[in-house]
């Protein structure tokens, strides 16, 4: 027989069994969770990883990606490629948020955050397979990685320099340094120079967006304009466009978000008259309405008027009878540099303008660009604003030359406001990789293994760019772990054409790069490895039936609840 105590325990079991399950998730829920998942989202961003590797550095290949509608690009940009790359993976797509984060918000070094955050998993999975905890790798991640960004800011070279001419080199410098690993890199010398002018024109703020990319097929990229104010295709144009003046010197610009066009009324508009004759009255205010703006717009003296919206074909003939130029639809981020430009300001109504809301050109005029004709503002005093005119043989190569541009645009704002560079080609990484690895000989515990898994991961970027360059990677790493080891801080790969020696000190060789590079990549690394890392479970919901509404939802009940009543 049973205790007392026996048989109200089996009793609670009893009525435990007979209890209804408790519905958690509905039925088609698909859960992983445990070391094989952690394992499966390491190797799936592994494969990502293993798409854009090969891109790295100024000897990388590139990568024709085919999308929907037959576009066709050719890229060796990271983040473009992240971008286009169709993931459907959940953790995998956490690589292409880290490389977004490093296009926006330093502009360059996308390729190499996805390859040492590959790295890092890749390292951190044989510790995961033989039992050791994740959050153990988490804890020594981010302590590594403290180490290393102070590393960085205790040794980054200042590039303050004295003067303007000083100052401009070094910024040159680091525009071919980012130009060296991509599609332009024989041109890397002249589209550099083109950077930093383009970037010295903005102002304090450094807005990228007054900077503009236009890109008109032919020629060779040594045909690449650098214009110092604005320029833009020429927009749609009525009848009485090329009776206008097509040129002036010190003209006054007037900007406009107005429409100048006649305006009809709509359809199934009605207008109760008592006499015929009354009718002419609103035909003729229609045209006073219209006439009236065209003469407010002439008694300015303006000789450019510039509109985002339409000028009609009446509005265009008038202004030709009266030698003044006109431009209607004009693209709105174009406008806004031509405000930038001439100092003008963007008027929406076309009563009350004064010459203090003008703009002031020095030359204006229209040019044959390739196929089609640009608009020039140029000799602008105060001109806050460049646009470059790329030229070249195909669509695709002038959307990467874009790119190119971009990224090396966006080193040059950086450099210019931190005063700081480190070692390319590898330098940094085998100098923290050597601080990181002495570090870890005073930390007991497990902590030493992680902070040294660390430490090799970073041999990644000059193990890979030597790999690229067809170069005996094995051999590289043993030169430069020598060079290191003998206090050569800034010793990198050399990647030169005409290189005799697989080693040199970047430094000397104008190898640059700005440290906060370094910074973010190695944070937004550490951060994504991390991410990873801490998930143990994935829940991917069914998909409901919405064609059958009223069909029962059969639900998955809660693993170990017994069988629902």
């Amino acid at each position: 027989g049973y205790s007392p105590f026996e048989f109200s325990l089996t009793s609670s079991k009893m009525s435990a069994m007979l209890q209804p399950g408790i519905i958690l998730l509905r039925e088609g829920t698909d859960t992983s969770q445990g070391i094989p998942q952690l394992i499966s989202n390491i190797n799936a961003c592994e494969g990502v990883v293993d798409v854009v590797r090969t891109t790295l550095g100024p000897c990388g290949m590139d990568k024709l990606i085919y999308g929907e509608g037959s576009s066709v690009t050719i890229s060796n940009d990271g983040a473009t490629v992240m971008k286009m790359l169709d993931i459907v993976h959940p953790a995998a797509k956490t690589l292409v948020e880290i490389a977004k984060s490093q296009d926006s918000e330093v502009g360059d070094g996308t390729t190499s955050v996805v390859v040492f955050a590959g790295e890092l998993l890749r390292e951190s999975k044989s510790f995961v397979e033989d039992g050791m905890h994740p959050q153990l790798i988490i804890k020594g991640f981010r302590k590594a990685c403290v180490l290393a960004k102070a590393k960085i800011r205790e040794i980054a070279v200042s590039i303050d320099a004295k003067t303007a001419e000083e100052r401009r080199v070094l910024l040159e410098r680091c525009a071919a340094t980012s130009l060296s690993s991509k599609l332009v890199a024989g041109q890397s010398v002249f589209f550099s120079k083109m950077v930093v002018d383009a970037v010295e024109k903005l102002d304090e703020d450094l807005d990228l967006n007054m900077i503009g990319m236009k890109k008109e097929t032919g020629g060779s990229l040594q045909d690449s304009i650098f214009v110092e104010g604005v320029a833009f295709k020429k927009t749609f144009s009525y009848a009485g466009f090329e009776q206008a003046p097509k040129r002036f010197e010190n003209a006054s610009i007037v900007l406009l978000n107005v429409e100048l066009e006649l305006k009809n009324e709509r359809e199934n508009a009605q207008v109760k008259i008592s006499n015929p004759s009354d009718f002419q009255k609103f035909v003729d205010a229609e045209w006073n309405i219209i006439y009236g703006k065209l003469e407010s717009l002439v008694a300015t003296g303006a000789k450019i008027i510039l509109s985002r919206l339409a000028i009609g074909d009446l509005a265009t003939q008038y202004f030709a009878d009266r030698g003044i130029f006109c431009a209607g639809r004009v693209p709105e981020e174009d406008l806004r540099r031509v405000a930038k430009a001439t100092g003008g300001q963007i008027q929406t109504s076309t009563n009350s303008i004064t010459e203090s809301m003008l703009g002031k050109c020095g030359l204006f005029e229209e040019r044959q660009v390739g196929s089609h004709r640009y608009n020039f503002f140029t000799g602008c005093p105060g001109s806050k604003s460049a646009t470059i005119i790329l030229r070249g043989g195909g669509d695709q190569f002038i959307d990467e030359a874009e790119r190119s541009l971009h990224d090396a645009i966006m080193i040059v704002r950086r450099a210019s406001k931190h005063k700081a560079v480190v070692g390319g080609g590898g330098a940094i990484e085998m100098e923290l990789s050597k601080h990181l690895h002495e570090y870890a000989r005073t930390v007991p515990g497990k902590q030493q293994m992680i902070i040294s898994m660390f430490a090799k991961a970073l041999e990644v970027i000059p193990r890979q760019l030597s790999d690229n360059a067809g170069l005996d990677s094995t051999d590289a790493l043993n030169q430069l772990r020598k060079a290191h080891a003998e206090g050569k801080t800034w010793t990198g790969v050399n990647l030169a054409s005409d290189a005799t020696q697989i080693v040199h000190d970047s430094i000397e060789t104008y190898v640059w790069e700005p440290s906060v590079v370094k910074l973010n990549s190695i944070e937004a690394a550490t951060e994504a490895a991390c991410m990873i890392l801490s998930v143990d479970e994935t829940v991917k919901n069914a998909k409901v039936d919405n064609s059958l509404p009223n069909a029962p939802h059969r639900r998955q009940q809660a693993p170990g609840m017994g069988m629902p009543m």
